[in-house]
């Protein structure tokens, strides 16, 4: 994972949104990457809205800055997630017993919409493809620095806008709906809900797998956007 992420950020561009690279260390066994140090802190949770305007306000200037992509190289989206957004049929393959009813029910419909999903999400935008509150900064003047980048893929530049609003729906404070229209507007709404059901697969299959001895907690977090993502997913769907 640190390789991955000095191989995208050491080719950035100066830029304002992404804390600079000072230096790399690899011996083969221990990797460690030295990164410009960020005055600021994590947005508060539940999401507040001056911070969630900022943080908002970045990605989509970032996607702007950023496309086309300036790092040579990079797996698209459509290939990096193709495996991510499998989960529907993975899971109906072999669906868990306590498997949400609604979710049971709609297995076909969830499957061929995390299809559409990772094929409307093609681009050239790069894309951090992780974003969440602990892998964004609130600087003290109040813009926004993203860190945390080894899952950087190409891609539709309003994914990381989105994956946001799951964060907010995931950690309340403002509803995700109005999120999405204030700020998504102009993304058609179909390729959002087949995208938001391709997540909402990951997560719900990911969180059944067998604990992480290196991430503890990850498959409780994993579950609780599981749960969160699919009630949203579920609103969307009946309206």
């Amino acid at each position: 994972m640190h390789r991955a992420e000095a191989h995208v950020v050491g080719q950035l561009p100066p830029n304002s949104y992404v804390p600079a690279l000072g230096g790399v260390y690899d011996d083969d066994v221990w990797v460690g990457l030295v990164f410009e140090d960020v005055d600021g802190h994590t947005p508060a949770v539940p999401w507040n809205a001056a911070e969630l305007e900022a943080a908002m306000t970045a990605l989509e200037q970032m996607a702007q800055a950023f496309t086309p992509s300036p790092v040579p190289d990079l797996p698209s989206v459509t290939s990096f997630y193709a495996t991510v957004f499998g989960g529907w049929e993975r899971i109906r393959a072999n669906p868990p017993a306590d498997l949400d009813p609604w979710a049971r029910h709609h297995l076909d419909d969830l499957c061929r919409l995390a299809d559409r999903g990772l094929a409307c999400l093609a681009g050239d935008s790069l894309l951090h493809a992780d974003i969440r509150a602990d892998n964004l900064l609130i600087r003290t003047d109040g813009t926004v620095a993203v860190v945390d980048w080894p899952w950087a893929c190409n891609g539709a530049a309003w994914f990381d806008q989105l994956l946001l609003c799951i964060n907010v729906d995931l950690y309340g404070g403002h509803d995700a709906e109005e999120v999405l229209r204030h700020y998504m507007e102009t993304v058609n709404r179909d390729d959002i809900h087949a995208a938001l059901a391709g997540v909402c697969g990951y997560f719900t299959d990911v969180a059944r797998q067998p604990p992480d001895p290196g991430l503890p907690t990850v498959r409780a977090f994993q579950r609780a956007q599981a749960q969160s993502t699919l009630s949203w997913l579920r609103r969307r769907h009946t309206t």
